[in-house]
């Protein structure tokens, strides 16, 4: 009986799962027009901005028994406090209630006269002790508006200078144009995720300017994995057009990639559900900003690239002068 050598097979070609750059032109065309969308709205309907940028007053209160955030807000409007914000706070006996500079149409004065808007929290309980029983009070903050446009001013600050030290860590640690495609994404997702909040009028506050802030940071450290494979890939292989090189590199960062979005998209989909009113901000920009920086970092800084004519004798290292050693293999 002889023996047949089993045909061995051929071994497999590292090739593309997914031809990402296949639809680059389509990404360019969404991107394009969310950000038209994101200005547009931006500049048409603004920021929701909350007290802790439009200066007012928080107050926390507790009630014996469960109360509706609706029927307060009434009573506070029937009581001449207008424009209260009342959302329930951890039970749903526990409130808290918002509330702008208080001002008379007449004469802009304060309300209540001589009251400053310090003292509106007094009067925001003296109106639920009238309408409810047993209502005390948890807390009782008041931002006043010098505070809060300093606030908006420094945020705003804290944005500009944190995408610059991107730009110059991006510029010595890669080349210019990886820098450039870097700074782009980042504001790419920036916009995009104020767009998403002055679209739908959610409250834009302090947490909410830290989420912005760490969706730069998120979006910048998945953009540097990319990129890091993208110039390894360009100085290690002799052969492949740059477009196949980058589709080459997202694929090889594609695990990491989905691993590392969906296990931080859990944590912040278990924070948006159940961690309550006031983080419920920072959770929906940081679960935007995930969705987008991850779409950035493949479509936006790879698609920079190549729009910039990105070669691999921009990234080959610079020959060592006067070196008898030989090469390695």
């Amino acid at each position: 009986m002889s023996e047949t050598a089993a045909t061995p097979k051929p071994a497999s070609k590292p090739g593309l799962r997914f031809d990402f750059m296949r639809w680059r032109k389509s990404a360019v065309v969404v991107s394009t027009l969310l950000l038209a969308g994101s200005i547009a709205t931006l500049a048409i309907q603004g920021l929701n901005f909350g007290l802790d940028f439009t200066g007012g007053t928080s107050v926390e209160v507790g009630f014996e028994e469960p109360v509706n955030p609706e029927d307060v807000r009434q009573t506070l409007a029937a009581g001449g406090i207008e424009n209260a914000v009342v959302q329930v706070f951890g039970s749903d006996r526990d409130l808290i209630i918002r509330v702008p500079p208080q001002v008379e149409a007449d004469d802009e004065a304060p309300i209540g006269g001589d009251v400053d808007n310090s003292a509106l929290g007094n009067e925001i309980l003296a109106e639920l002790q009238a309408a409810y029983d047993g209502v005390d009070m948890r807390q009782n903050n008041f931002v006043g508006p010098v505070v809060g446009g300093e606030l908006t001013e420094s945020g705003g600050l804290a944005m500009l200078v944190a995408l610059g030290v991107v730009m110059i860590y991006i510029m010595f640690r890669f080349t210019g144009k990886f820098a450039i495609g870097a700074v782009i994404a980042l504001v790419h997702d920036v916009v995009i995720v104020l767009g998403a909040f002055s679209l739908a009028q959610w409250t834009f506050d302090l947490p909410v300017l830290a989420a912005v802030l760490a969706v730069i940071g998120y979006s910048l450290n998945d953009t540097i994995v990319v990129s890091d494979r993208i110039r390894e890939n360009f100085r290690k292989l002799r052969r492949g057009t740059s477009v196949e090189i980058i589709n080459r590199s997202l694929n090889e960062t594609l695990a990491r990639t989905l691993v590392t979005s969906a296990t931080t998209l859990m944590v912040l989909l278990a924070l948006l559900f159940f961690g309550g009113e006031l983080i419920r901000g920072f959770a929906i920009a940081l679960t935007i900003g995930v969705v987008i920086g991850t779409y950035s970092s493949i479509y936006v800084a790879a698609n920079m690239l190549l729009a910039l004519n990105i070669t691999r004798e921009d990234l080959m290292l610079p020959e060592k002068e006067n070196s008898d050693l030989p090469e390695m293999p």
